[in-house]
């Protein structure tokens, strides 16, 4: 199990200025000076066995990564009859300097897809902070033929964001899952997505919004 923390310098250049500093309403503030700190807690499910998940944060505290090495479903041919379907549970641990508090305002999916034409696919994601009732989730549809990288983004508002609790640390959990239908497309032919890339490893990129806690 990916538990410790990689530090992610060579993507901040990616991802500077992605949350805007300031909202009019005054609510989004620039990020806390002192560095979050973000462990996974437990990551469980069949798109991340054991070892092949880790997340990186950006040096300026914007964003963090969670990078995938063996996340893939498929469809057709020999393929086991459960593969259509993969998921991950993220359970992450994230200490926040004194006084901020944040939520996820837009995630960045990518990965590859290679669908026979009347084959379709779908990338889900859902996110909730531990105890809370509130779950926001969005769902990304696909269809075939396709043969090429995809991308996905989930962008929330700014008034239906789900920020963390003040002065109680609650673990945030990221539900995610790729799931692919044969559809029409002949049953001895293979269709896949994957949420990883030709070398193994893809970032899946949140970025996040910050305010400051009442009272601070």
């Amino acid at each position: 199990m990916a538990s410790g923390l990689l530090l992610g310098g060579a993507v901040a250049a990616l991802l500077t200025a992605a949350i805007p500093a300031h909202n009019p309403s005054g609510g989004f503030v620039d990020p806390p000076p002192d560095k979050i700190v973000i462990n996974i807690a437990t990551v469980n499910g069949s798109g991340c066995p054991a070892g092949t998940a880790a997340v990186a944060v950006s040096e300026d505290n914007t964003a963090f990564t969670v990078t995938y090495s063996d996340y893939l479903a498929q469809v057709g041919g020999n393929s086991d009859p459960t593969a259509f379907r993969k998921n991950c549970q993220l359970n992450l641990i994230v200490h926040v300097p004194s006084g901020f508090t944040y939520a996820i305002a837009e995630a960045d999916y990518r990965g590859f897809a290679s669908l026979q034409s009347g084959a379709n696919a779908v990338q889900r994601a859902s996110y909730y902070f531990q105890g809370s009732s509130q779950t926001v989730s969005k769902t990304h549809p696909f269809s075939g033929a396709l043969n090429d990288n995809w991308q996905a983004t989930d962008t929330t508002d700014w008034a239906q964001l789900v920020w963390a609790p003040c002065g109680v640390q609650r673990n945030f959990n990221i539900n995610t899952e790729i799931r692919v239908n044969a559809g029409t497309s002949s049953p001895s032919k293979v269709s896949f997505m994957t949420m990883d890339s030709t070398d193994g490893d893809i970032s899946t990129i949140y970025h996040m919004a910050w305010k400051e806690c009442p009272g601070k």
